[in-house]
């Protein structure tokens, strides 16, 4: 174990020393490492495509017939199940774990109100989940 934790360090540190000599007149620099597992995939059963209906206002649609959060964006079906986010190229998977950073903004935008499941503390709440982004009403201003 006290190997592998040294390789890794020594893998930061060598990132780190690149990007701070490759970004040089920059104002700050953040470096993050994981560690762990992805979250297991959801147990999703669908004999056949579920409806879809278009969110409005957004490329974005969401299967109001399932008892799941399912949506379909982009040729790719995206679920939130227990706070993480799932992709699949057909209805029925297999689901791939994706990091927030991945999944699409006009996912990440669908309202609350279209989510079987509300993440979190906003199930009492209407309007974008806290992940949405920049932009009237939703997540923190930019300058």
């Amino acid at each position: 174990m006290k190997r592998s934790i040294t390789v890794l360090f020594l893998l930061v540190v060598s990132a780190a020393t690149l990007l701070h000599t490759s970004l040089a007149g920059a104002d700050s620099l953040s470096i993050g490492v994981t560690i762990g597992n992805p979250p297991p995939p959801p147990p999703i059963v669908l004999q056949a495509p579920p409806q879809l209906v278009v969110v409005p206002g957004t490329p974005v649609y969401h299967a109001p017939s399932v008892s799941f959060n399912f949506f379909f964006y982009a040729g790719r079906h995206y679920v939130f199940h227990e706070g993480a986010w799932f992709v699949a190229t057909s209805f029925g998977g297999p689901w791939t774990f994706i990091a927030l950073e991945r999944v699409p903004q006009p996912i990440l935008a669908v309202p609350v109100v279209y989510y079987k499941i509300p993440p979190g503390h906003w199930k009492n709440k209407t309007g974008p989940p806290p992940w949405s982004g920049p932009g009237p009403g939703r997540g923190p201003k930019h300058k």
